[in-house]
């Protein structure tokens, strides 16, 4: 699936409890930037495409005009996305290379040369569209690492609060079973001297 500046804008990450994380600021400004070199590329990549298309109707009307240019201040359009004297300097240091009476060359260097532009421009864009998937992939792997590891702690702790309780749970039951026993003697002492202390008081 290709990923578009309105995927990275509407991408929502599930908040995640008992953590620190990565700071969300940090995060959204690395998504504005990402969001904003994808459209710079798909604006370019969309030139470079109206280019072609422009260069490619310029090329139909000289073929068929049957190789001659019947217009020479249409040329500097052509050329004028890269120079070719500087881009092909062996074509230039050949007179013949540029014969006016054959335009194979020339349409030939302006294929070349948009093709390469948009190749360029295509390469940029599979490039950050990569980086932008790689980085996603870290934070949500970074992320699910320590929920998981949050998860953990929570519950070792929670084992050792049950254990606690159990523990206090044991402690009252004994307590009160001794409470029990203590008082239940008491009482059976106490019932046992009470007749001998009256028979005492009648003598």
């Amino acid at each position: 699936m290709s990923l578009t500046p309105e995927d990275v804008v509407n991408k929502r990450f599930q908040p995640t409890k008992f953590r620190e994380g990565y700071d969300q600021d940090e995060v959204d400004d690395f998504l504005d930037e990402i969001v904003v070199e994808l459209r710079r590329l798909t604006q370019e990549n969309e030139d470079l495409r109206q280019r072609l298309l422009s260069s490619e109707g310029r090329i139909n009307e000289l073929q068929r005009g049957g190789g001659a240019i019947t217009n020479t201040a249409s040329i500097p359009a052509v050329s004028a996305v890269v120079d070719p004297g500087s881009a092909f300097p062996e074509a230039m240091s050949d007179p013949s290379a540029l014969d006016g009476n054959n335009t194979n060359n020339l349409l030939q260097l302006a294929r070349k040369l948009h093709d390469e532009h948009v190749k360029e421009g295509l390469e940029k864009r599979e490039a950050l569209i990569a980086e932008g998937h790689a980085t996603a992939s870290r934070i949500v792997r970074e992320a699910e690492a320590q929920h998981k590891a949050n998860m953990s702690r929570l519950e070792q702790e929670k084992g050792l609060i049950e254990h606690k309780i159990q523990e206090l749970l044991a402690f009252e039951r004994e307590y009160r079973l001794k409470l029990k026993t203590y008082i239940e003697s008491q009482l059976s002492d106490l019932e046992a001297n009470t007749p001998s202390g009256n028979q005492t008081a009648l003598g």
